[in-house]
Parts: structure tokens; C-alpha cells; sequence
């Protein structure tokens, strides 16, 4: 092999190196992003919360101490939703379990799915907050001009580190696209069993995931 061909092998050997190790960052940035995502949920960093319910702990509530917990919502572009809050802010008792109702509103005609993502400031408080039941767990829906009121219900725990005397809680609305399709495959479902069961004179609803709530 002379100098040439020696050469030509380097140079398609580097390019080979640099491609691979270039694939290799690529999947790493897009695996960095839900791995991240996991990390903060289960520390709390970032204010991130776990969107799953928890249990009431029945511990003696703290009546010497206050802690100022306010309320906070915003809207998104994309979801023609109002979200509104009872009380901007309320003062708790640690390991007293408090509620408060929010209402979202529909001010479209046309019916629309939507979720309300939290986040808790400072993040040190965010395993301190125990969500009992969160219209923010699951996805909803909200039909042409509807209103929905769900409550929160919480928890703080008494262990809330001692410099904490105020927690803000932040939703924010997003659009969720995926669930109109599966709303739609779910009434075309439901519609052709209705008509292949001839004891069923009822019309049957697709299920809309709605939390426990009250529709206005």
C-alpha cells in the first residue's frame, strides 16, 4: 500500500469516527431532555411536581406556623381556555389538608382538549406538596363554551423546611392534539357498537378523562 492509499484509509476512517461520535451526541441530546424530565420530578428540581395522586398522611397539624400558598394561572396560544382560581392565595397550616376550586373556560365554539402542568416555587417545597386529588393528573376536555369547575385538594407536610413561608403554585394550560384523534376514534367506536346492539337504545358518550368536577 503505497503513501496514497494510506492516506485515503486515514481520511475515510476519521470520517467514519466523526459521524459515529456525531449520531452518538444526537441521540444523547434527545435522550438528555426525558431523562431530565424524570430527575426533576423525582427531586423536585426545577420546580417540576409528580402528576400522579397521593395519600393523606394523618400527622398533627402545625397550628404555630403559616405558610402563604399562592395560586397562579396562565393561558397558552394555541387552547382558546380561561383558567380561573377561587382565592389567589390562602394561608395553610403544615399537615393540614386545604382545597381550593379552579374553573376552566371554553370561549371557543368548538370543543377542545387541554391539560394544566404545574410548578412549584421555591422547588425546594415541591416534595413538601402532597397533590390528594389534581384536575392536573390527567387531560381535558371542554366542549364549545363549557365551563368546568375542579378542585384541588393538598397537603403540606410538617417536615417544610423552616425558611419557607410562601409557596407559589403555577399552571400553566397546554393544547393536547393527540386526544381529539382519540376522541374521535373512541365515538366512532362506541356509535358502531350502538348500532350492532339492537338492546341498546341509549347513546353512549365517548369517555372524556374528565377529573371529578362540575360542568356549568
Amino acid at each position: 500500500m503505497n503513501s496514497q492509499e494510506q492516506t485515503q484509509v486515514g481520511v475515510r476512517r476519521t470520517v467514519i469516527r466523526t459521524v459515529a461520535v456525531l449520531v452518538g451526541m444526537f441521540g444523547f441530546a434527545f435522550a438528555l431532555v426525558p431523562l431530565y424530565d424524570v430527575f426533576c420530578r423525582i427531586t423536585g428540581l426545577n420546580g417540576k411536581v409528580d402528576a400522579t395522586a397521593q395519600s393523606i398522611v394523618h400527622e398533627e397539624v402545625d397550628e404555630s406556623r403559616y405558610i402563604n400558598v399562592q395560586f397562579i394561572t396562565r393561558g397558552s396560544p394555541g387552547l382558546p381556555w380561561q383558567m380561573s382560581v377561587e382565592m389567589r392565595q390562602m394561608s395553610v397550616h403544615p399537615g393540614q389538608m386545604a382545597e381550593v376550586d379552579f374553573t376552566f373556560t371554553n370561549n371557543s365554539h368548538s370543543e377542545s382538549w387541554g391539560r394544566a402542568v404545574p410548578s412549584v416555587s421555591p422547588s425546594a417545597a415541591t416534595t413538601h406538596l402532597r397533590k390528594i386529588s389534581c384536575f392536573c393528573f390527567q387531560e381535558q376536555l371542554l366542549k364549545g363554551e363549557e365551563r368546568l369547575t375542579i378542585p384541588l385538594v393538598f397537603q403540606l407536610a410538617r417536615d417544610l423546611p423552616a425558611d419557607i413561608n410562601t409557596i407559589t403554585l403555577v399552571y400553566t394550560l397546554y393544547p393536547v392534539e393527540h386526544a381529539i384523534r382519540n376522541a374521535s376514534l373512541n365515538s366512532a367506536k362506541s356509535d358502531l357498537e350502538n348500532e350492532n346492539d339492537p338492546s341498546n337504545n341509549l347513546s353512549i358518550d365517548p369517555k372524556n378523562n374528565k377529573a371529578a368536577g362540575e360542568a356549568i
